[in-house]
């Protein structure tokens, strides 16, 4: 029995002893590769193919980089302002295709083997005009459907057509009809407008 105890005690031991010693190693080793993506808390997802434009407000992640890392905004000239490397074009540009652009410039001459995230932390705006209550500017949030963005603007005025839509794209120039359905999706710097019925 005395045996037994003793063996017992020896084992917790050195186990006790290997966790406290091993934990730094592990430690190391789960921060010694770059994350893949940084997504802030309650960030709008950025959907496949989504270019930015101006007033998109982004989050970028430079690996091991603090003072190179943070939230920038996409000015009016669509360009991004970084530090070191200046003004990086960005406007209908994927973030994918940015940040292969932000790693490719650090790498000349800054950095060994730069590893970057993006993350779109707020949309630009989305407008809608016509026959609601309130028309305007509002934030955009992922997913939009016109249906949403009315009800955003406070609802339909009484001579709003509730069958047909036009949509000005963001990038466009001229709007297009659309059929008003519950799933129609709108993009952000789209420009909306509810027209008004003729019965």
């Amino acid at each position: 029995m005395f045996e037994e105890v003793s063996v017992n005690r020896i084992v917790r031991s050195l186990l006790g002893a290997f966790l406290v010693t091993a934990m730094p190693a592990i430690s190391v080793a789960q921060t010694a590769t770059p994350p893949a993506s940084v997504v802030a808390p309650g960030a709008p997802t950025v959907e496949s193919g989504y270019k930015l434009g101006a007033a998109d407000k982004v989050r970028i992640i430079v690996f091991n980089e603090e003072m190179l890392s943070g939230e920038f905004s996409v000015n009016d000239a669509g360009v991004l302002s970084l530090p070191l490397i200046g003004e990086v074009q960005s406007l209908d540009r994927t973030p994918s295709e940015v940040t292969k652009d932000i790693e490719s410039r650090l790498a000349d001459g800054y950095l060994r083997d730069p590893h970057v995230s993006m993350d779109v932390l707020t949309y630009r705006p989305f407008y809608i005009l016509g026959e609601v209550s309130k028309p305007g500017t509002y934030p955009y949030s992922n997913g939009l459907t016109v249906m949403s963005a009315v009800a955003t603007a406070e609802g339909y005025t009484y001579r709003a057509s509730k069958r047909k839509v036009m949509i000005r794209r963001a990038g466009e120039t001229e709007e297009r009809a659309y059929t008003l359905t519950p799933d129609l999706k709108i993009n952000p710097g789209d420009t909306v407008r509810i027209v008004e019925r003729y019965f």
